[in-house]
């Protein structure tokens, strides 16, 4: 049984060898835990299933998640049944390239750490506008 997460770990490295974030390098996985990603696998990354664009990787506030829940998406409330145990202010997440640029031109857009945001978020949102958000860590590790 090892043997086969040890392989989907490789073909989960080797597949975001080629991803790019939006400055252009590498994309960095966003978050394991909580565990993240339409593939759940830590990355922002995508592919025609990915209707939603989860594309953003965005360290969510509270205003946001309220915000999300008056949308109809309900981040904070844990659902065991999908292995969710629901997002806290401060949590990364891989969010929803349409979701954030609703919150952004609302007033409420969360900050966004762009070395794990995919490239294809300036699909939906402007490089000016990422950067204008960009969570920065106040002290190392955070």
């Amino acid at each position: 049984m090892g043997w086969i997460i040890k392989a989907h770990e490789l073909a989960t490295h080797l597949s975001r060898m080629t991803l790019l974030n939006v400055l252009g390098t590498p994309l960095a996985p966003c978050s394991y835990d909580p565990l993240t990603g339409y593939f759940r696998d830590g990355c922002c990354r995508t592919d025609e299933s990915d209707t939603g664009s989860h594309l953003i990787c965005a360290r969510v506030t509270a205003e946001f998640l309220a915000f999300s829940i008056q949308l109809g998406n309900d981040l904070s409330t844990p659902r065991p049944e999908w292995r969710f145990a629901g997002l806290q202010p401060g949590d990364r997440w891989c969010l929803c390239a349409t979701r954030w640029r609703q919150a952004l031109l609302a007033g409420l857009a969360p900050p966004v750490v762009l070395e794990c945001t995919h490239e294809r978020a300036l699909e939906f949102v402007s490089l000016q506008d990422l950067q204008s958000h960009e969570w920065r860590p106040l002290r190392a590790g955070d």
